[in-house]
């Protein structure tokens, strides 16, 4: 199965943070849109940065109460991991595993194009398996 298969599916929409946004902005963000992470985006096509629920708590342990005042842009992941919409879920597994990341934004010529969670490629890989499973017992069954 490939990254495009999983955003026909969940659609490409991406809940993005401007890099001047607060702690606290982000934190009522994730909330609200119910999610684990946000792309940080100063005009929601390009990707600067990724920021996630563990960059927030990492910040709360440094800075305590006043890290709800610092800029997305000083806590977020500048350095960020993508994914293409021609890759493999194996691949995005291999990836998120090895670098502890739970989220890989989709980019195509440096323009995001979805976001992928660890529960997505999971969800994806359990229905390859199905899919093999139902094949193999069709095989064997004669059908």
């Amino acid at each position: 199965m490939l990254v495009v298969d999983i955003l026909r599916g969940k659609g490409s929409g991406v809940v993005t943070v401007a890099p001047q946004d607060t702690v606290a902005e982000l934190v009522a963000t994730l909330a609200e849109q119910r999610i684990g992470a946000a792309v940080v985006s100063s005009d929601g096509r390009h990707v600067s940065g990724i920021v996630s629920e563990r960059d927030v708590v990492r910040a709360l342990a440094s800075h305590g109460e006043s890290a709800f005042g610092l800029s997305v842009e000083q806590i977020a992941t500048r350095e960020v991991a993508v994914a293409a919409p021609g890759d493999r879920l194996e691949h995005l597994a291999e990836v998120m595993t090895e670098r502890r990341f739970r989220h890989l934004p989709i980019v195509v010529d440096g323009e995001l194009q979805g976001i992928v969670s660890i529960g997505d490629v999971v969800k994806g890989r359990l229905a390859e398996l199905e899919h093999e499973r139902e094949a193999l017992t069709d095989y064997i069954t004669g059908q």
